[in-house]
This record gives structure tokens, C-alpha cells and sequence, in this order.
């Protein structure tokens, strides 16, 4: 898995609209915060999607924007996002490209882990949390995302 202070590798994958987007074109208006997660409408991702919904009007005032990413088709994100109204892009990775990029492939190839990114506009990687199972450690690392963009705003 990439560690914090390596760079970020670029990437282009279709969105819930399947339209293709890049990793550079969500950088160009600063720091996101990179969420992967192993499928739609699990119990598991669903509390991690809501919660990053629920957080995501302060992760807003601190300039960060989020993105999630997870195997699943462009349709079940469409569908996923509706449900739950979650204001933030999904990424489909199919062929789970990416996810292997960024070393967040399950064990033996199967799944994937629950892991987030916190990516400056450089494409650095300013933190990482890997909690497969532990929904809460993703709503602490966002928070302290908050806390840290407030504090040095970039």
C-alpha cells in the first residue's frame, strides 16, 4: 500500500455517469481525500459512503473534496449515490487497475481494502488510514483532514 509522502499515481477511470475523469483534474482544485471501498450497498460501505456525506460540507469549507473508487459498474455507483445522496464522485475500476496501483487489493487478489488518501494538489500523499473493518478510523481521518487543511490551508 502507497504510504504517506509518496507521490500519487495518476489515473483515468469513468465516473457514475461514465465519463472518464483523472486524477489531475480533481487536484486541479486542490486536496482530495481518495476513498476506496470494496462495493455498493454493503453494509460496511454503505456506513462509510454516509458518513463521508455527512462530513462532507465541512470537508467542503476546508477545501477538500472527496472521491471514491471500488470496483463496481458506473451503474450500481448511479444507483448507490441516488439511495444515499451522496454529493461526491464515484470511480469505477472494473479491472481494479488502480486499486492494485495503490496496493489496496485484498488478500490473494480478492476484494478490496477499505482505505482512504489524503492527496495535496501536488499529488503528494500527505496521509493514509487502512481500516478494513473499522468504519471509524475513516470518519477520524477525515476529521483530522479537516483540522489540518483549517490549520495550513494550501
Amino acid at each position: 500500500m502507497l504510504k504517506a509522502g509518496e507521490r500519487a499515481p495518476e489515473f483515468t477511470l469513468p465516473d457514475e455517469t461514465a465519463t472518464d475523469r483523472s486524477l489531475t483534474e480533481f487536484l486541479r482544485s486542490g486536496a482530495i481525500v481518495l476513498y476506496f471501498y470494496p462495493a455498493d450497498f454493503t453494509p460496511g460501505c454503505t456506513r462509510q459512503a454516509c458518513v463521508l456525506r455527512d462530513l462532507n460540507a465541512q470537508m467542503e469549507q476546508a477545501g477538500l473534496r472527496v472521491v471514491g473508487i471500488s470496483p463496481q459498474s458506473p451503474e450500481s455507483h448511479t444507483k448507490f449515490r441516488n439511495k444515499h445522496k451522496l454529493p461526491f464522485v464515484l470511480l469505477s475500476d472494473q479491472h481494479k487497475a488502480v486499486i492494485k496501483m495503490y496496493g489496496v487489493n485484498g488478500p490473494l487478489g480478492m476484494g478490496v481494502r477499505r482505505a482512504s488518501f489524503l492527496i495535496d494538489g501536488g499529488r503528494r500523499i500527505r496521509d493514509v488510514v487502512l481500516a478494513d473493518f473499522m468504519i471509524g478510523r475513516h470518519a477520524d481521518f477525515v476529521r483530522k483532514a479537516i483540522a489540518l487543511r483549517a490549520a495550513s490551508p494550501q
